[in-house]
């Protein structure tokens, strides 16, 4: 299989790779993918989302001061580091959650008398439209409810006159912001190391995830230029691109283990969904089918409807919220946001036989990273990027690292690493709160534009490094290695505590 190259405008260095190959003629190539910015040819997007952005919130602000209706209107604010939109709300929509910080009970400052040596950010990408089948599932949705709705109850008339004009796939301009928000945080939590120090990153071969990554190195960039004024660090910065191409190996995008993706286990996560959606809809779908009648809604149809509330908001460059979101009660967004969780631990976590092997290739780079030694892997990783300082390099004066990629690896990646593995099965039969589940959820662990953490530490009268791991902003206890009341583990415990992925897994089983 061929890999391919594409000139794009704007990030200088994007390396772009296939399967795993025994020679690869590496490319330098230019561009972006922004398509939001493609006419105007920009050489700095980063002012133009705050431009619109500043722009459209003086236009609000102007409409409610001569309306009054200030009280009315909620807004999430993707300019600020964090969601602001009502969090009892907007907290509880699965992986659809615009990122947010997760309360920690571990402190998540550095220790005292610790100091970071290595830091790695494994991110999703940032909001986005639905994907392509879902976007055509919604459309239709709304047209089946123009069509034959007789009339519109109370609450429901806006969707007389609402338009669906979502797009699919593509990062939003909210997503964006988030992104660049990231790189911003990224550099300031670890300025020790990035004022010296610019990260290797990679990134996943599909459009969302080239482009978050984008945006990350602009976060990043710009707030080291405003730390160290008129400082040249080589800007845009090199993104090793590994394609997705079915029968690529990559460690950021599953697609290699044919009975994960073909087989029994993939349809697990979808039966643990629809038993939980024939518990909790039933009553919401009557209600919807009450104010709307004529339409026949069924229990899918109104999973959809709440599907808008959240691709709706991050549509708005502003993050206006969704007059969807008004149609669904708070212990019905919960219900929902366990539907989505439900979705992601069995058809990619824990609760999938093949879940947590997914994850074994990137743990394993993890585990070169951390340990400066090469990757021993026979899993997802391409051989011929691994092997090579220049698309893999380890120890020197390489000590950060950002990879970009997707909600389903990065809960197959935090499986491998023995993440919530104090997570017992979930019920799907019965609701269960974040103190039930042990702090797992869609919402917790993969919201768009999610980060984990990866840290290295040295501490003063410790003979050995530690190793830290923050989700979101919640420092995660780390059972599985004896994580002490800081959330650390020394760097050989959780080293040794990861046998599965060191053993890889159960790659044996993915082609039976």
């Amino acid at each position: 299989m061929d890999y391919k190259y594409e000139a794009i405008p704007s990030i200088k260095h994007v390396e772009k790779y296939g399967e795993n190959r025994s020679a690869l003629d590496v490319h330098e190539t230019l561009g972006t993918l922004d398509r939001h910015w493609k006419n105007s040819r920009s050489q700095n997007r980063r002012r133009l989302v705050v431009m619109i952005s500043g722009a459209l919130g003086i236009l609000l602000f102007l409409y409610w001061a001569i309306t009054g209706w200030s009280h009315s209107i909620q807004s999430c604010d993707s300019v600020r580091d964090g969601f602001q939109c009502q969090p009892e709300l907007s907290h509880y929509w699965g992986q659809y959650s615009p990122y947010f910080a997760v309360e920690s009970e571990i402190a998540t400052e550095v220790p005292d008398q610790c100091q970071i040596t290595f830091a790695q950010i494994l991110s999703r990408h940032g909001a986005r439209d639905p994907t392509s089948s879902k976007t055509t599932k919604y459309n239709d949705t709304i047209a089946n409810i123009h069509a034959n709705a007789k009339s519109y109850g109370k609450d429901y008339t806006f969707i007389r006159d609402y338009i669906y004009t979502l797009g699919a796939d593509h990062l939003t301009v909210f997503g964006q912001q988030q992104m660049i928000n990231s790189g911003e945080k990224y550099y300031h939590k670890y300025k020790s190391l990035a004022q010296r120090t610019t990260p290797f990153i990679r990134s996943s071969g599909q459009e969302r995830v080239i482009e978050s990554a984008q945006n990350w190195t602009q976060g990043f960039h710009d707030a080291r230029t405003d730390d160290l004024s008129g400082s040249n660090d080589g800007y845009p910065y090199k993104i090793v691109v590994i394609s997705e191409d079915v029968g690529s190996n990559n460690t950021l995008d599953h697609g290699l283990c044919t009975s994960f993706e073909d087989g029994f286990d993939s349809k697990i996560g979808d039966s643990a969904q629809q038993t939980w959606i024939d518990m909790f809809t039933p009553s919401i779908t009557a209600r919807l089918n009450k104010n709307l009648p004529g339409v026949n809604l069924t229990n899918t149809d109104t999973i959809s409807l709440m599907d808008l509330c959240p691709f709706n908001t991050v549509a708005n460059p502003l993050g206006r919220l969704s007059p969807f979101c008004s149609l669904f009660t708070l212990p019905e967004w919960h219900s929902y946001d366990y539907y989505q969780t439900l979705g992601k631990y069995y058809g990619y976590g824990w609760g999938n036989p093949l879940g947590p092997t997914q994850g074994v290739g990137f743990t394993n780079e993890l585990i070169a990273r951390l340990t400066a030694t090469p990757v021993d892997d026979h899993t997802s990783t391409n051989s011929t990027l691994d092997s090579s300082p220049k698309t893999f390099p380890v120890g020197g004066t390489t000590n950060l690292y950002a990879d970009f990629s997707h909600d389903n690896d990065m809960t197959g990646i935090f499986a491998a690493l023995g993440l919530y593995n104090a997570t017992r099965p979930l019920l799907n039969t019965t609701l269960e709160d974040m103190e039930e589940t042990k702090g797992y959820s869609a919402s917790w662990s993969v919201p768009f534009a999610a980060r984990a953490y990866f840290e290295k530490m040295t501490c003063v009268g410790a003979q050995e490094e530690f190793v830290r791991v923050i989700v979101n902003d919640r420092v995660l206890p780390l059972e599985s290695c004896g994580g002490d009341d800081l959330g650390r583990c020394t760097l050989s415990a959780f080293v040794d505590s990861l046998s599965f992925a060191r053993q890889g897994g159960k790659w044996d089983q993915c082609f039976a």
